[in-house]
């Protein structure tokens, strides 16, 4: 009897330490798993912190009536007609004196976003006044001068020797600034990757969310209430129905996907709308 109990008590003290081992695995994959996690949120936020600030040029701007054509007293369409470029221009040779050539005039153009003017145009429509003055302005700069700034490596890479002088002489009259990269919640899709913004996929995702959860939020409680309070037992239509509500629950989300594009809009005619088909496709994903 003491031979028994021996073994049982040496047998459970090994059955306790497999079990602290096997606890301590688990904790150790655990605390890997999360390390791993970790890097990954570190590196996308490292990455993607750049994004929230853009780089903005300061240029002071003479409105010469001359070059647009214009007056403090025109219209507002001819104000909205007027070319505001070659004023932005005017003011970069005037900062960079030594522009040569064709291909710096061209390359000098790759300076400043396009969107400049137009917001310079803006200004001009809701203050005509500005015409014959010169005014102080932050205008976004290209793309290829917010990579720059942002990642000083890149200076080793192929880029014009002028084009980094150009940059260096900016920086050097603390006419480089980032700021807050507004047009990222302000903007949509742009071929200019200096003007695109999350805005249409913000709203998009925010309207699509809303066709859902006004469809799929009361018919799903419905369903629900009336299956488990109201529905009567072994009845073969409410067999039908929770048959395929856990048959929909199995389907793959492309499978849906498919079916949104071949029942909603090619056989029932559904206005091509992202969120409202969206919205629909969801709705059925959701509702099992």
């Amino acid at each position: 009897m003491t031979d028994s109990t021996q073994l049982i008590k040496v047998g459970l003290k090994k059955r306790y330490a497999k079990e602290r081992r096997f606890h301590l695995f688990g904790l150790i994959s655990i605390l890997i798993s999360f390390s791993f996690l970790f890097v990954l949120l570190f590196s996308i936020a490292k990455q993607g912190l750049p994004a929230f600030q853009q780089t903005y040029i300061k240029l002071d701007l003479f409105i010469d009536p001359v070059v647009l054509g214009v007056t403090s007293k025109a219209t507002e369409e001819a104000l909205f007609e007027a070319d505001y470029f070659p004023l932005i221009l005017t003011s970069l040779k005037s900062i960079l004196p030594k522009i040569k050539g064709r291909k710096q005039r061209r390359a000098l153009k790759k300076i400043i976003s396009k969107s400049a003017r137009y917001d310079l145009r803006d200004d001009i429509i809701k203050n005509p006044q500005l015409i014959g003055t010169t005014i102080t302005r932050w205008v976004l700069a290209k793309d290829e001068v917010d990579i720059l700034i942002k990642n000083p490596d890149l200076r080793q890479s192929p880029i014009k020797s002028f084009q980094l002088a150009w940059v260096d002489q900016l920086a050097k009259e603390n006419r480089i600034a980032l700021r807050f990269n507004r047009q990222l919640f302000q903007a949509s899709d742009s071929r200019e990757p200096e003007q695109a913004g999350l805005k249409g996929a913000l709203m998009g995702s925010f309207y699509t969310l809303l066709v859902t959860l006004a469809l799929a939020f009361p018919m799903g409680v419905a369903s629900a209430a009336y299956l488990e309070e109201f529905a009567p037992k072994n009845n073969r239509w409410v067999d039908f129905i929770e048959i395929n509500i856990n048959n929909l629950a199995a389907v793959p989300s492309i499978v849906f996907g498919l079916l949104g594009l071949a029942v909603f809009i090619n056989l029932l005619g559904v206005p091509r709308s992202t969120p409202l088909i969206g919205g629909l496709v969801l709705t059925l994903m959701t509702l099992p």
